[in-house]
């Protein structure tokens, strides 16, 4: 591990904690070189999911990607980030427990929608509005007036 301030590999570990989803492992460090700490996450490598896109496409599963859609849909927005890393790690559990190697964007698609829905309202637009192709004005005038009155549209 590469200490981030002076770039030495001499490090040792001064303290080891599991995260609350238990799936990565915090590690406090402290650089043997400049003295300073640092702190470095674990995770476990699972095996590749592939995602099968709405072209046919197959792209290696992107937890990273995920979470950047969730950022995008709730900028402005006064969702915490720890409520976005949440369902970024609830999602991506759920994926691989399914017990396939292989899984459809539109399922993605739909398992965000269903918690940004419940979350909050403009962030669900927001995210709808790709997901679902909005083409123009109506579409999102649909989807509003579904919202309003309490309608599933997934």
């Amino acid at each position: 591990m590469h200490c981030p301030y002076c770039g030495k590999k001499e490090s040792e570990v001064v303290e080891t904690r599991d995260s609350e989803d238990l799936d990565t492992i915090r590690r406090r460090r402290s650089c043997l070189t400049c003295g300073k700490r640092f702190t470095t996450y674990e995770r476990v490598e699972n095996v590749q999911l592939i995602v099968i896109k709405r072209d046919g496409r197959r792209e290696q599963f992107n937890r990273d990607k995920l979470k950047r859609g969730l950022l995008k849909a709730c900028e402005k927005t006064i969702i915490p980030a720890e409520v976005i890393e949440k369902i970024t790690t609830e999602i991506t559990q759920e994926l691989r427990g399914m017990g396939s190697l292989e899984v459809e964007s539109m399922l993605i698609g739909e398992m965000i929608a269903k918690r940004l829905k419940l979350l909050d309202k403009v962030a669900y637009i927001r995210f709808a509005s790709v997901f679902k192709r909005f083409v123009d004005v109506e579409d999102f005038e649909k989807e509003v007036k579904t919202l309003v009155r309490g309608k599933q549209t997934l």
